[in-house]
Parts: C-alpha cells; sequence; structure tokens
C-alpha cells in the first residue's frame, strides 16, 4: 500500500472519530446539566482524546464503541525518548517526570517501589512516572528472559534517576511462582541495602496503575495501618495444610492471600534476616503459588514487626475484579478475561475511579490503550491539583484542555 493511501486511511478514521465526538459532545444525556459550548479546538480534535476521556469518566453510553477507534500515539513518543540518544534532561522532561516534592508531607514519608517488569515498555513508563517524585525509591526487576532491545531501553531510562535503580540479581520467568517471589526478595535486599531511607515498600507489576495519588496512597498508610502491614489474605482450613509435600517449617499455619502487598521496612528487615522467615521462603520453593502463602503467613507470626493477624482480607491494595466474584462483588468484566482476572476495557473507567484501592489491576494497553491513558491523564491532574509547590511547566502532559476543565468542576 502507498504512503499516500495509508495517509488518507488514517484521515478519514480520524474525520470519522472526530465527527461522533462533535455529535455527542453537543448532545449531552438530559439528566446533565447543559456543557459548555463546542469550540472549533474540538470540532478538529484539538482536545482529542481528552473530550473521550471526559466522556468514559461521565459513563456516556456511546463513549466505550468510540474508544475502538483510539490509537496511542504515545507509545511511539516514548519509545523514541528511550531509544534515541539524548541527555537524560531530555528524558526526564520530555517524558514529564515529576522533580521535587509536591508537599513537606510527602517529602517527609518516603515509599519503596518494587516492579517487576517483563513486556508492554510503554506502560512501564507511564506505571513509573505516575507513581515517580524524588523522595521515593523504586527497584525495577527486569525478566532476564526479556528482549534484550527492552533491557537496553529501561537501562536508559533508569540511568537518568538516582532514586531508580535494576535489581542486582534477576530472575527467569518471573511473573508468577517461585521465581515471582525470589524477585520481591531479591529487589528487598537491594533496598535495605541502600542509601535511600523509605518508610514502606508496596509491590506492582506492569500491568498495575494507581487510582491514587502519593498523597493519598500516604494518608490511607498512615490513618489506618500506620506502622502496621497489609497483606490482605486468612488462614487456611486445616486439612488444605495436608495437601502439601512437606509439612510447614515451625509448624506454621499457612495462610492464603494475595501476592502484593505494603509492608514496613521492619518486616522485610525481619523476612531477610529471621531464621524462620529463611526456612520458610526455603519451604515455599516446592509448593505451588508461594507468593499467595509467603507474605500473608509470615504476617500472621506475633513476633513479626507490623504484624496484623487479625486483618484478614483487609487492605485496599489493588481493585480486580475476578471472574468468580461476577454478580455478587462486581457487576461484570467490560474488557474480556484473562485467566479468571478481568482485563479493564473503556467502560470501567467510571468504576475504577470509584474504587477506594490504591491500584487497579489489569491492564492490557496493546489491546485498549485509551484505559491507561485517560487514567494516567487524570491521575496527573489530581497530582499536581495538590500540589503545594509551584507546578513545573513540564509536570504537564499538554497545555490545560477542556478535560481539565470538566475534572475540575
Amino acid at each position: 500500500m502507498s504512503q499516500l493511501r495509508v495517509t488518507k486511511s488514517g484521515l478519514v478514521v480520524s474525520a470519522v472519530i472526530c465527527f461522533f465526538i462533535f455529535l455527542y459532545l453537543r448532545n449531552p444525556t438530559p439528566a446533565e446539566p447543559e456543557e459548555e459550548p463546542v469550540h472549533s479546538e474540538v470540532v478538529e480534535c484539538g482536545f482529542y482524546p481528552d473530550e473521550l476521556c471526559s466522556a468514559l469518566f461521565e459513563g456516556k453510553g456511546v463513549a466505550p464503541q468510540i474508544a475502538k477507534f483510539w490509537k496511542a500515539p504515545h507509545k511511539s513518543e516514548i519509545h523514541a525518548h528511550l531509544h534515541t540518544p539524548g541527555n537524560c534532561s531530555r528524558i526526564s522532561r520530555g517524558l514529564h517526570f515529576i522533580t521535587r516534592p509536591l508537599s513537606t508531607e510527602e517529602g517527609d514519608f518516603s515509599l519503596a517501589y518494587i516492579i517487576t517488569i517483563h513486556k508492554e515498555l510503554a506502560m512501564f513508563v507511564q506505571l513509573l512516572r505516575a507513581i515517580y517524585v524524588p523522595q521515593n525509591v523504586y527497584c525495577i526487576h527486569v525478566d532476564e528472559k526479556a528482549p534484550k532491545k527492552y533491557k537496553t531501553a529501561v537501562q536508559t531510562l533508569v540511568n537518568c534517576f538516582e532514586n531508580v535503580f535494576i535489581s542486582s540479581k534477576r530472575e527467569k520467568m518471573a511473573y508468577a511462582g517461585f521465581t515471582r517471589l525470589q524477585a520481591d526478595i531479591n529487589c528487598m535486599k537491594d533496598l535495605v541495602h541502600s542509601k535511600f531511607q523509605w518508610n514502606y515498600v508496596i509491590n506492582l507489576c506492569g500491568q498495575d496503575f494507581p487510582i491514587k495519588t502519593n498523597r493519598e496512597i500516604i494518608h490511607y498508610i498512615r490513618r489506618k495501618w500506620n506502622d502496621k502491614d497489609i497483606t490482605p489474605g486468612a488462614i487456611q482450613p486445616p486439612h488444605i495444610n495436608n495437601r502439601f509435600k512437606d509439612k510447614p517449617p515451625h509448624n506454621f499455619t499457612i495462610s492464603f492471600g494475595s501476592a502484593y502487598y505494603v509492608l514496613t521496612r521492619k518486616f522485610v528487615e525481619f523476612i531477610l534476616t529471621d531464621i524462620c522467615a529463611k526456612d520458610m521462603l526455603q519451604w515455599s520453593k516446592d509448593i505451588r503459588s508461594p507468593e499467595q502463602h509467603y507474605w500473608v503467613t509470615l504476617n500472621q507470626l506475633k513476633d513479626a514487626p507490623g504484624a496484623t493477624s487479625d486483618a484478614g482480607w483487609e487492605g485496599n491494595v489493588r481493585a480486580i475484579k475476578w471472574k468468580s466474584e461476577e454478580g455478587n462483588v462486581h457487576d461484570g468484566c467490560k474488557g474480556r478475561y484473562v485467566q479468571d482476572i478481568c482485563v479493564y476495557g473503556p467502560g470501567h473507567l467510571p468504576w475504577l475511579i470509584q474504587s477506594s484501592s490504591l491500584f487497579a489491576y489489569k491492564f492490557e494497553p496493546s489491546t485498549d490503550p485509551l484505559v491507561v491513558t485517560c487514567l494516567e491523564r487524570r491521575h496527573r491532574l489530581q497530582v499536581l491539583r495538590q500540589a503545594e509547590v509551584p507546578i513545573e511547566p513540564h509536570w504537564h502532559f499538554q497545555q490545560q484542555s477542556h478535560f481539565d476543565m470538566r475534572l475540575n468542576r
């Protein structure tokens, strides 16, 4: 196909999308107050996809259908920054990273993050810049089997930030099973021995995204979990323990829970040095899905720092739509299920922003790129709105738009 033909087809699709957005935004639902007049920029898609994001967050019925046409131009922009030689100032500013603590409160309360990744480079950059602030510290575990070009791009980004580093020891296939657990342990060792001080550690994967700001995360921890560990889960019935190949060490009662947590630094130091915790890690090599047993079981021990043995499934760490909970806990998946977990589609945006969780899982930008794009833009507006310092121009993804004004209502 000639370049001219490709260009023409792209213009046709853009024109169709612009036309639908224009018609849709000119005809709000009767239950809503009259919207601001549509300016010429909207007709020309100058605010696209911001107008579409606004419609999605408001739950307007036709918006998810229009969203199917959307492609992600920011993906190529992100790749260009990481694959083109240049200085770190250009990368940091071009990718809109926050470069100063946004409040005294946040500056005095540092978080550590462990992020395990193996694909979706652009999604990783979106995740990192959403949670990045200079007073936090970030350990990135890149799967040993990831492509060399992917590893090089991640290293290029990491090299630009003193408080972001790649794990010194990397595992293969580190997204499930014991290698997933070991990847976290590897990063914890690096974090404890780093020069950075931090209060809590939070683990994420490359398909997570925050739905709360850094300040809101700190408020949640301090208000409900001050000096306590968050490991959602519960003790398993005695007959379940009989299914393990070997008896648990030290006569532990094994619990089942989430592989994701928010842990105090003292608890991390405990699991890295305590003989019982080390024995539990060794035993975990021979069981299925040890990452779903390890953290919550150790957090049941009364002598573990920050232990919350009676917390059960409390702790709003991640919003997940499980297939088994459809019709009970949630109203269904508007994207698609993959291994019984809902991959979010554009129709989930109203549900996501109403969630009380800190993060949400699971996203696949290759399938629905607009979901993360809309969440990211809204998240950045909230971050900047809460800031108590002067805003740097490059912290904005773009100049103020109709999207900004609608969210500020």
